[in-house]
């Protein structure tokens, strides 16, 4: 089969790869499409290796359909499916745990449904599980325009929350509010710290993290949970420790893809309880910015380096 690598030169070639040989487990799922993320660009870079045992190639999240599945399993031969990876997405194939594989939401597309695993699971895992979402609580989304900006900004509406997200234009501040973020923050020309004086937040989903993070800790909600899955505003601060148990607050690092194959499968059964209903009604869904062929990944790989998508960018496999 052909996979996309990673040359010396860091381009990516379509080249020529062993088949997967699933293990007793596994199904083995034929490739129709593959979400991209952030995390590949960082992969790609030679900063965040795959967890051992998956393929050296990026790609998180997949959709396509069964090609073997193991006896007893949910799903058979034939059956269109989307999974959570380790790596190895960005091919024709790929084996994947029976536990990290979902069926395709009713009336999605095979480039909605992969979009689908990384960016919901992430949301799911941080919102609900991590930080414990309770309606009527607000959660700062930053990056809100982002692949998972989208998906975080409509699990925490579904819930009963109150959103709060930063942008860095205006035409995704529109975008935003149209996926329902209540609150606004164009990083351009607001400060987000005197945002949330007037607007404490219980829970922030930060990507950014950088020097104001230390500040806008301090604005938060008593009992507030901050959780910090990237630092691409940088990775310094300085905090006054003194706030964490006069106000009861909880800084989390987090991370989805170095926790176990138990604890995805975990994550991703309630994600489909709670996901897949409003997914097949319309109500929710997977927003794509951009559709490319697997042999545009250099141009796909572009629109996320710009930071010039609104949503996902997908790569179709023929």
């Amino acid at each position: 089969m052909h996979a996309i690598l990673v040359a010396e030169d860091r381009s990516l070639v379509w080249s020529e790869v062993p088949d997967p040989v699933p293990a007793g487990d596994e199904i083995l799922i034929d490739v129709h499409a593959a979400a991209l993320n952030r995390a590949d660009l960082m992969q790609r870079a030679g900063d965040y290796p795959p967890p051992p045992g998956w393929p050296e190639w990026m790609g998180l999240e997949v959709a396509g359909v069964v090609s073997h599945a193991p006896e007893q399993s949910r799903f058979a031969v034939g059956d269109p499916v989307c999974a959570l990876l380790g790596g190895g997405g960005y091919a024709e194939r790929v084996a994947v745990p029976a536990s990290m594989v979902l069926p395709v939401p009713k009336g999605l597309s095979m480039v909605q449904a992969a979009a689908i695993p990384e960016a919901f699971a992430t949301s799911y895992l941080n919102i609900c599980i991590e930080a414990g979402l309770k309606a009527g609580e607000t959660v700062l989304i930053q990056a809100g325009a982002s692949g998972l900006g989208m998906a975080a900004i409509q699990l925490v509406k579904a819930l009963g929350g109150t959103v709060m997200t930063t942008v860095s234009t205006d035409e995704k501040a529109a975008f935003v509010r149209g996926l329902g973020a209540d609150i606004v923050v164009n990083r351009a020309t607001d400060d987000l710290c005197s945002a949330m004086e007037r607007q404490p937040v219980d829970i922030a989903l930060d990507c950014i993290a950088g020097a104001d993070l230390g500040r806008c800790l301090e604005k938060m909600a008593i009992g507030g949970r901050w959780i910090v899955i990237a630092t691409m505003g940088g990775a310094r601060t300085e905090l006054d420790a003194n706030i964490f148990f006069r106000r009861g607050l909880r800084l989390i690092g987090s991370t989805l893809r170095s926790r176990t194959p138990q604890m995805k499968a975990e994550i991703l059964a309630g994600l489909e309880r709670v996901l897949w209903g409003p997914f097949s009604a319309g109500t929710i869904r997977p927003v794509i910015h951009a559709t490319l062929p697997i042999a545009r990944a250099e141009e796909a790989h572009a629109i996320l380096q710009n930071r010039e998508n609104l949503g996902k960018v997908v790569l179709t496999v023929p």
